[in-house]
């Protein structure tokens, strides 16, 4: 069987699309696997899968999945792409998208140049909803690593984030505290892991450690997840260029009770075959 799917990107951040509307595709953990492995499959940091909708008041379901074949809830530059994906494709004709994912609906506008603003939905704070051990709700907890100390902020974007602030991001322990904070056991569904420095109120430089990759050259919901970090600790303004390795990202946020919302590019890298 030849499957038909299209490579994309977000500022780096590197994608498989698979329309599974117009051909039959059933993904499994082994099929992601083999997608995103990038010696054997195609490679990517993450395989986006388009479906019907399964619902009326939505145009599409969205699923994602790790290289490491685990499924996760959201992905903002993976949305970007998805909603560029479509309307490329001409399943849908819509500037204005709704579609399901497993951390709830997400609402796509595609610009005219390009960029496209996704509402990443309200954050959350409560720890048992993140999901992340702590006796009550804080701006930041004191998180036990490798023998030391960390101040982490943590909530979720659909996905749970611990925000790292330091003085600058170039020589942050990624590879060494990403992995080590990832799986620690405060964490029950493993965490992304974002290393940010705030270079004033409206800009800030970011790395981000993501469960089940690795780092990434960019991560939209860790993007947003840092505004929201940086927001609550009376450090960032309401409009945010979030600096990433990929490139630069919008993130709008005005205060608890209100969606994040993220503009950025989506970029089509070439279209394939591959034999299952």
């Amino acid at each position: 069987m030849l499957m038909r799917f299209t490579k994309m990107h977000g500022l780096g951040n590197d994608f498989v699309v698979i329309d599974a509307i117009t051909q039959n595709v059933t993904m499994t953990t082994d099929l992601a696997r083999h997608l995103g492995d990038r010696h054997f499959g195609v490679g990517c940091d993450q395989i986006l899968v388009v479906e019907p909708p399964s619902r009326p008041d939505v145009d599409f379901d969205y699923r994602i999945f790790n290289t490491d074949g685990s499924e996760v809830a959201q992905c903002g530059n993976g949305a970007r792409c998805f909603a560029k994906f479509v309307r490329d494709r001409r399943l849908t004709g819509k500037h204005h998208i709704r579609v399901r994912t497993a951390a709830g609906i997400l609402s796509l506008d595609v610009g005219t140049d390009n960029r496209i603003t996704v509402n990443m939905g309200q954050p959350v704070f409560e720890p048992s909803d993140i999901p992340f051990e702590a006796d009550h709700r804080s701006p930041t907890y004191t998180l036990e690593v490798q023998g030391g100390e960390l101040q982490i902020a943590a909530l979720s974007m659909g996905n749970p984030h611990a925000v790292l602030i330091g003085p600058e991001t170039e020589g942050a322990p990624v590879d060494t505290l990403g992995p080590a904070i990832e799986t620690h056991p405060r964490f029950p569904e493993r965490v992304n892991v974002g290393f940010m420095a705030v270079r004033n109120r409206g800009e800030i430089d970011l790395r981000v450690w993501e469960r089940g990759v690795g780092e990434t050259l960019a991560c939209g919901s860790g993007a947003c997840a840092a505004v929201v970090a940086g927001r609550q600790q009376d450090l960032l303004d309401s409009t945010v260029s979030v600096n990433l390795p990929g490139g630069t990202l919008q993130v709008d946020w005005a205060g608890e009770g209100e969606p994040v919302r993220m503009t950025g590019p989506a970029i089509t890298v070439f279209q394939g075959r591959i034999r299952l």
